[in-house]
């Protein structure tokens, strides 16, 4: 009997070190789960406060996102957002082009506003052609002569093989949307400026964030520059996917330079299966 004394005496201690002080009538508490105090009468009967509202987790579109050391981040640079959102956070804030909601509200401001000389010399503005909705928008530099007197772009030679090139790619002229940087011809075709593209370039944004293409093709260097706010060659631009703000952009030779040299038509041809290619993975998606 003392044997068996002793042994309960060891496993009562036992216990004791597992659950502390109280008596082992049935299995013992959770141990994650700790004793509540007694509850008093007058405390039973007074009211609960409700828990406080959980914070939720969904973002506030109305604050700016924030980095990591609370640093506002710039919209445009915000890849949370989406690409049409971040294009027209590219637009001077002060600029009227943010009260406007239609291609055609953009259109009657290109037409009827002077931002640059060249906008008081023009025959015609250029505003832009197409499908409003569609997944491919084609950008160019600046119209040239013919463009000016019959104010839509892509119309002379250098437009006849634009449209010869979207077809070799199953695209038909209304079914892209076709643009320029600037809206006005410079005199004599001669390059754009930097301040016309600095004056013009915002109503291309307007375009591009109502119009939200999922992929931009860019003809020629003046036109892959001034969108990628770059410096650099044909070739160096040439060839591959560039990511503007979160849309695919390819830039490949203008028509004009391919009908001054022919050779160049293999390599375009080359960008253009690419194009191709990426378009209809991204419209199937």
């Amino acid at each position: 009997m003392h044997e068996v004394l002793e042994a309960v005496r060891q496993a009562l201690a036992y216990e004791k070190t597992l659950f502390g002080n109280y008596v082992l009538l049935g299995p013992p508490p959770a141990r994650s789960s700790p004793v509540q105090p007694p509850v008093s009468v007058a405390d039973a009967a007074a009211p609960v406060e409700a828990p406080p509202p959980a914070l939720s987790e969904a973002p506030d579109d109305d604050m700016p996102n924030q980095d990591l050391f609370g640093n506002i981040i710039d919209p445009a640079e915000d890849a949370s957002r989406p690409p049409h959102e971040r294009i027209a956070a590219l637009i001077p804030p002060d600029s009227p082009l943010h009260q406007m909601h239609t291609l055609d509200e953009v259109e009657a401001y290109v037409n009827n506003t002077v931002l640059v000389p060249i906008d008081e010399g023009r025959i015609n503005a250029v505003f832009g052609t197409g499908d409003p909705n569609a997944n491919l928008v084609v950008i160019g530099e600046a119209p040239g002569a013919d463009e000016d007197k019959q104010g839509e772009p892509f119309v002379g030679r250098a437009g006849q093989l634009l449209n010869k090139i979207l077809e070799a790619i199953n695209f038909k002229r209304e079914e892209v949307y076709i643009a320029n940087i600037l809206k006005s011809r410079p005199p004599n075709n001669r390059d754009p400026l930097a301040e016309e593209v600095a004056a013009h370039i915002p109503m291309l944004y307007k375009q591009l964030a109502l119009i939200k293409p999922k992929v931009i093709l860019c003809v020629g260097k003046t036109s892959g520059n001034g969108l990628l706010g770059r410096r650099s060659s044909l070739g160096a631009l040439r060839g591959t996917f560039h990511d503007y703000y979160g849309i695919p952009l390819m830039v490949t030779y203008h028509p004009a330079a391919l009908l001054r040299n022919p050779q160049w038509k293999r390599p375009t041809w080359e960008d253009m299966k690419l194009l191709r290619t990426r378009y209809d993975q991204l419209v199937a998606a």
